[in-house]
This record gives structure tokens, sequence and C-alpha cells, in this order.
């Protein structure tokens, strides 16, 4: 459609039209054969949270006297947040934990960034300190806010950040260092303890992204698990970020940030109190928000409860390591660091896209990361259901087969986030490679 139609359709067309396109996407994660995004992959889960989301998708949360169960909604979100990340740890450090919902990782990051700016406005030009494998939201962040950002190199063999080569980037101006629990690319997560350590030392703040990683790893914890600890237990940390649309199992568009007091977070509130339409507050970026997804996001983590999140994890963490056996089977597959729920692995021998290639044949959807170039399966809810473990390791033996074979040749595929080039249709990888060679193109011609 390229123009608002003249008359408006039936509710019950267009709902079976939607319908149609949704049973024939779901389709392909349903296989199990996705890595990550689809975390949950119960089907009665979604539609339970989509009939709360229902009730409250109408209500603007910026509006607190129209409905103020959005309050509640809100705040035993955090509440409920922090006490899966020890926050009861920094109170007893005198401290008073607090929280902020987002719309998503990104917008958590975010939020820590411009807290950690607000709280040190003496400092004309203040920077962060990321690992190199720390998520790109901390580089768009960092941009937005007018930070530089610092990038600490990584041992390549633990895939986890050099904390020396990190603390010889620390100066009178940072305001803030960077880990992860776990990276995006490999899993891995980086030594929590001893950024703590140096935080405290050199009197900045730390900020750990469990966006992908926090509503798993605790869990994996308390199976016994070797999960070390990443969260307000270490005392030099001081906000984390948590998607609650990932292993929180909540809808798309929902997180988590908190942090160790309620100092940190004020000076983030945007206030204009001489403007002609009102006194107007803001506690984030948003304005109008739905309160449907605050609804529905408290509504998934009470329904699945503690109880829920130990067997999800349960059967995720024993999935995720019987994949990395059969990875390990391979003499020409390289595991990367000491990973967990997820995984990513390379090859010496030949260019491991060509094993993409293949899993991308036998209907997988992996993603990729590079320098070196690798792929990673993030292990999910649908990867446990029965017959998917077998299919991994058949499909693996028949693309390491493949990769021999054609060694010699260029792979079809290519890195990007969320994905790999060449593990679309036909059609978008076209586009992306398109679009790509323009950026090259431009970037080429660009002056010095």
């Amino acid at each position: 459609m390229t123009r608002l139609p003249a008359l408006g359709r039936d509710y019950d067309d267009i709902t079976a039209e939607i319908a149609e396109l949704a049973e024939r996407e779901d389709a392909f994660w349903e296989t199990g054969k996705m890595s990550g995004s689809m975390y949950c992959g119960n089907h009665d889960h979604y539609d339970f949270q989509s009939k709360v989301f229902g009730m409250f998708a109408h209500v603007n949360a910026l509006q607190r006297d129209v409905c103020p169960s959005v309050t509640r909604f809100e705040g035993e979100i955090i509440s409920m947040t922090l006490d899966l990340l020890h926050g009861d740890a920094a109170r007893e450090r005198g401290f008073d934990p607090v929280g902020l919902v987002t719309s998503g990782g990104t917008l958590s990051i975010f939020h820590a960034m411009y807290a950690y700016r607000e709280a040190n406005p003496a400092i004309a030009r203040p920077n962060v300190i990321k690992p190199e494998t720390a998520h790109a939201a901390f580089d768009k962040a960092c941009h937005i806010l007018g930070i530089e950002l610092r990038v600490a190199p990584i041992d390549l063999a633990s895939t986890q950040v050099d904390v020396a080569g990190l603390a010889a980037l620390i100066d009178e101006s940072t305001i803030a260092i960077v880990g992860s629990a776990g990276n995006y690319g490999y899993g891995t997560i980086d030594p929590i303890g001893e950024l703590s350590d140096l935080a405290i030392e050199r009197g900045v703040g730390l900020h750990v992204d469990g966006c992908l990683g926090g509503f798993i790893l605790p869990f994996g914890e308390e199976l016994g698990y070797p999960i070390p600890p990443f969260d307000f237990r270490h005392p030099g940390v001081t906000t984390i970020s948590i998607d609650t649309h990932k292993f929180g199992y909540g809808l798309k568009g929902s997180s988590v940030l908190v942090l160790r007091d309620r100092t940190l977070r004020n000076g983030q509130y945007f206030y204009l109190t001489d403007w002609s339409g009102g006194k107007y507050c803001s506690p984030s970026i948003d304005g109008s928000r739905s309160a449907g997804l605050l609804a529905a996001t408290w509504a998934s983590i009470v329904a699945t409860g503690r109880d829920g999140y130990l067997r999800y994890a349960r059967n995720i963490f024993e999935t995720s390591y019987a994949m990395q056996a059969a990875v390990n089977e391979h003499p020409e597959l390289r595991l990367f660091g000491e990973p967990s729920f997820l995984f990513a692995f390379t090859s010496d021998d030949f260019d491991i896209f060509h094993v993409n290639d293949s899993l991308k044949n036998s209907g997988w959807r992996m993603n990729a990361v590079q320098y070196p170039n690798g792929i990673h399966m993030c292990v999910t809810n649908p990867q446990t259901q029965p017959g998917v473990l077998d299919a991994w390791k058949t499909d693996l033996w028949s693309a390491v087969a493949y990769a021999r074979e054609h060694a010699n040749e260029p792979a079809k595929s290519n890195a990007i986030y969320g994905g790999v080039v060449g593990g679309m249709t036909d059609e978008a990888d076209s586009f992306i490679r398109s679009l790509m060679e323009r950026m090259m193109d431009r970037h080429t011609e660009a002056p010095a």
C-alpha cells in the first residue's frame, strides 16, 4: 500500500490477512533452528501476554492519575528485578537501589550513560570505557550524548576484557567503565569482580550490561553451573541493564535499568516547570508509552515465577552444553572462550561462513561475529524441544564436510548484526549487500 485507503477494511478481513502472515513466519522459528530472538517460544504464554496487553494497550503510561495501576506494574517489575540482582546487597551498604523500565536494551544502556554524564557535571569532556565486545548500543549512546567512548582490548582466548588494558585507559575524565554478562558475540562474562575492584580504586562507575544474560544467568548459578556473580553483590557495580523481553520472556519492547542508588537516577529526570502546557516531568526519553507493555511484562514475570525460570534455564543450559559438545566433536571447529547459554565457534582450517552456508541450506538461521569470523548460537526455549539437538548434530556434520569441500571458494554469507548475510531470503541478501556496498563507496569517497 502506498497511500491511505479511501475506505477502511473490515476487522475480520484484516485479522485473517495478518493471521496468515504470522502463521507463515512463525513456522520458521518454531522448528528450533533459529538462534536467539524467540526466547520463550510458548504460544500460550504469548497469547496470555497479548490478552493482558490488550486490556491496557490504549492507556498512556504518562497519565498515572487515569491509570494508577501502571505505577504498581512498573514499580513491581523494578522491585522483582532488583531482587533477582541482589539489590539487598546494595541496601546493606547504605544505598537506595531503584530502577527504570525502558523500551529495550539500547534505551536502558542509553539511560545508564545519561545518568553517569548528569552525575558528573563538572567534567567538560567525559569518557566511558567499554570492552570491544560490549554492545554497539554503548557507541550509539555515547555518540548521541557527546561522551567520548574508549574501547578496551579483549583477550582473544577467553573473549573477556583485558582488565589491565582497560585500566590504562582510565583518566580524570572517566565517568564509567563497562562489563558484559554476557556479551552478544560470544556469550562470555567479563571479570566483573576485577572490574568492580578497579571501579572502586579509581572512583568511577561500573555498568554491567546484562541485557542478554541478566534473566537467565542468575538461575544458571542457582542450578550449579559455573556462572560467576555479576550483580550488586560486587560493591563497585553501580548500574545494570537487563532485558525483560529476552529471557524474562516478556513481549518485545521492555527492559529494565537498575541503579545502585537513587541519587544516580534522579539526575536523568527531565523537568520543564515554566512551559505554557503545564509543568512537565518525564522519567525517561519516552514521553507517551503504552501501559499495555508494562502490564504484559509484569504478567509475564509473575506467571513464570522462580520455578518457571529455573525450569526454562535448566533445559536451556543442558541443551547449550550438549550443542557445544557436538561442536567439540569436530577437530576443525573451535569454541570461543568458556560460554554457557550462548556459544560461538570458528575454524582455523577453513572459512567458518562455509559452515553457515550449509547450515542455512539445512534450515538454520545463525548469528555472526567478525574479527575473527565466527558464528554463534544463542540457545533459547525452542531449541530444547525434542529432535532439535539431533538435527544440530546431523546438520553440523554435513556443514563441516561442506566447508572442507568448498574451502578454496569464497563463502556466500558474511557477518551482520542480528544474523548472517546469506542467512536470509535472496531478496533480503541482495538488498543488504547493495546497501553495504553503497556505504563502503561513500566511506571511500569521503574526505580524510
